[in-house]
């Protein structure tokens, strides 16, 4: 018997992201990166009043608050998950909490991708267009990838991933391919 999920979303929320929502529990396979994401934006919105409080009496306590939440979202998928504010003034943009800049520590341990580095750097062409890609962080038996463009790039290592951009459509498909593929994780609604 199939489940009927409802799902509300604000009106600023990508229309990329609604319908990956809407096909995501249509067939019950919404993938990791677009969940966690989802996940992490509803526990900032909810606590944003008390987050805003925050930052007009200290911001060094809404920002350890924000860091928080994001913890305790990336525990329950066995993920570090880092909030991140890399420009003055990013962290006054309400809007855009947990819709860009963004680590995720999947395993510290590893040090090599469990698929071939090009097959990588093609799908980011694939999915992302016109971008540059390179070999990164290539030292001590490690490796690495960094995707990018004149204005954002994202840091793919075995152990971690850091998005330093907004997740538009093509960002997101892209992050949910590496965390099935380079980091073998999977949804955890399926």
């Amino acid at each position: 018997m199939p489940i009927t999920t409802i799902i509300f979303t604000s009106k600023k929320t990508n229309p990329g992201i609604r319908l990956m929502i809407i096909t995501g529990f249509h067939n019950t396979n919404i993938m990791i990166f677009s969940e966690l994401v989802l996940d992490l934006q509803q526990q900032l919105k909810t606590n944003l009043a008390q987050i805003r409080f925050m930052l007009k009496k200290n911001p060094a306590t809404a920002y350890m608050r924000i860091v928080e939440i994001g913890k305790e979202v990336g525990k329950k998928y066995n993920i570090k998950l880092i909030v991140n504010f890399p420009k003055a003034g990013r962290i006054e943009e309400f809007d855009m909490y947990g819709k860009r800049d963004l680590s995720l520590i999947i395993d510290y341990e590893k040090k090599r991708f469990p698929i071939n580095r090009e097959l990588i750097k093609e799908k980011a062409k694939e999915i992302l267009g016109d971008i540059k890609v390179e070999d990164a962080y290539m030292y001590e038996n490690k490796e690495g990838v960094r995707v990018y463009s004149d204005n954002w790039k994202i840091d793919i290592l075995p152990h971690s991933v850091h998005i330093w951009t907004e997740f538009d459509e093509k960002v997101t498909k892209f992050c949910d391919w590496l965390m099935e593929n380079a980091y073998e994780m999977k949804s955890k609604t399926v």
